[in-house]
């Protein structure tokens, strides 16, 4: 399936005609996440730098990427390397559910960071249309929580040193065990390895460049797919790392919890979800 990539894609998810698949399917536009989504983000106090949309070509399924920064000069929602990122996926064909998340992205190169705590999604039934947006007004309320959460992760990523030979063994493990990898992403992966496209200020044999290169290879990913591979690929590489550092499985699970913990102001419904990036 083709997949349009270009942000003007905003009139066109608009125009898209809404589906008809009877009374036990509650239909959430695009347009009215799309207006809903601004909204909030701006009586959250969070100022929109710039947004993006993508769909397939017949808009059955879309996803929008908002970079956001907060009116106000709070220190404990800036970082050197990240900032806000709000985005949300969106279908009319049922294939996927409705879908949101606050996470990051990297200055340099506009990739996505998803951790997975306060991911949600709903089932288009019910009152699905009109709950979804609390969820986006709490997800909102906990932007420093999950931006101190997703810092931590990158700042253990950026300390934790990462050969090239490393780097292609963990390539190989996500193309060939945990498909997090198509052949396509895993040549790109090589290649920003052999000559990387970005400066993410840190040394070319460290996670934190390696996560890059991969979620560098995520911008192709069509709109259906970006947050399912997004958060797997990134509790797997906190995994992985953790692994190597000597942290056991139940040390990795208890540092969860805490986590998970301290961002549950609010109940999510959490699963794999789908977003993507420019």
């Amino acid at each position: 399936m083709r997949v349009d990539r270009s942000s003007s894609n905003k009139e066109y998810l608009i125009n898209a005609p809404l589906p008809d698949h009877g009374e036990s399917y509650t239909v959430i536009s695009h347009e009215d996440v799309i207006n809903t989504t601004q909204n909030l983000i701006r009586k959250s106090n969070f100022r929109i730098i710039s947004e993006n949309y993508r769909c397939n070509t017949n808009a059955q399924a879309a996803s929008g990427i908002y970079f956001i920064e907060h009116i106000t000069e709070d220190p404990d929602l800036k970082d050197a390397d990240l900032g806000l990122m709000f985005a949300w996926t969106n279908s009319y064909d049922k294939r996927i559910r409705f879908q949101c998340s606050l996470g990051a992205y990297v200055f340099a190169c506009h990739n996505g960071m998803i951790c997975g705590e306060l991911n949600y999604a709903r089932k288009h039934t019910g009152n699905a249309n009109n709950e979804y947006s609390t969820q986006i007004h709490s997800q909102l309320n906990n932007a420093k929580r999950v931006f101190k959460k997703v810092i931590d992760d990158k700042d253990a990523l950026k300390n934790m040193k990462l050969s090239h030979e490393k780097q292609a063994e963990i390539a190989a493990k996500m193309f060939f065990t945990k498909d997090l990898l198509s052949p396509h992403q895993i040549s790109c992966v090589r290649d920003e390895m052999n000559k990387p496209s970005y400066d993410y200020n840190s040394d070319q044999e460290t996670a934190w460049s390696f996560y890059n290169h991969v979620t560098h290879a995520y911008k192709t990913i069509h709109p259906r797919d970006w947050m399912k591979n997004s958060k797997k690929f990134h509790d797997f590489i906190m995994t992985e790392i953790n692994n190597i550092n000597g942290v056991t499985n139940v040390d990795a699970q208890f540092f969860q919890k805490i986590h998970k913990a301290q961002l549950a102001e609010d109940i999510f419904e959490i699963e794999d979800s789908y977003i993507n990036f420019i």
